[in-house]
């Protein structure tokens, strides 16, 4: 009986693991943030009041710097954004969110955002006016976009493939500079690192095999050795 509840538990110890580990990933995959904003900040055409918002990556295996913010329940969708590729020096240990400087009398801009653990995150892309405006300001380049797709950042949500996505996703991305100058998005961002294949991350002397069969020798060794004094003892 107690062999059978050891068992039972070890099962469903494993489960719930299992269950935290699904979660992590889903979390990973599309760095899900929550941010509470205690005055309006911007993001590409439009201000955000004053709440809580969700943050992520829009579910593409492709298009990574797609992000989507919603309302805190999830329910309604404030836009669809492009974003190009940020660094820290190091990953933070929470969430972190940049702003622009501004003029005064204008809301916050947020600049960007980070996954906790993340040393790249995701810099949004404004339309040109703004981007051009934020750049003087701030005397740092602002990635851009034609201001004639604004409107397609706040279409309702739908697929990737959706004509108002895709036309984001095709448009080529401009950076405005302090000096008025424009120029060429690949100027100023600095694109993660490729993972590398599995091949080359693990030399051919780290297989898990060797550890599996050294496992599976003690797992039969420890059963041969009780079976030995299970013998004994009814000698």
């Amino acid at each position: 009986m107690k062999k059978k509840i050891a068992t039972l538990a070890i099962a469903a110890g494993l489960g719930f693991l299992g269950l935290l580990s699904g979660n992590a990933r889903a979390d990973e995959w599309d760095q899900k943030t929550i941010f509470t904003f205690s005055t309006p900040v911007e993001i590409p055409g439009q201000v955000l009041p004053a709440g809580t918002y969700v943050f992520k990556l829009a579910d593409s295996q492709s298009d990574r710097n797609i992000v989507q913010v919603f309302s805190k329940d999830g329910r309604h969708l404030y836009g669809t954004f492009l974003a190009v590729s940020d660094q820290r020096l190091r990953p933070a240990g929470k969430p972190i969110i940049t702003f622009d400087e501004r003029p005064s009398d204008s809301p916050e801009a947020v600049k960007a955002w980070f996954y906790p653990g993340e040393t790249f995150g995701h810099e949004f892309v404004y339309p040109k006016p703004k981007a051009a405006a934020l750049a003087k300001v701030n005397h740092a380049p602002v990635p851009s976009m034609p201001a004639e797709l604004t409107p397609n950042t706040t279409q309702p949500e739908a697929p990737m493939t959706a004509p108002h996505v895709l036309a984001l996703k095709e448009t080529p991305l401009k950076a405005q500079m302090p000096t008025e100058e424009e120029v060429e998005i690949a100027e100023i961002i600095t694109a993660p690192d490729p993972v590398p294949p599995m091949s080359q991350t693990l030399p051919s002397t780290g297989s898990a095999l060797p550890l599996i069969a050294l496992a599976g020798a003690a797992f039969f060794g420890i059963a041969g050795l009780i079976q030995v004094v299970k013998l004994r003892a009814g000698a």
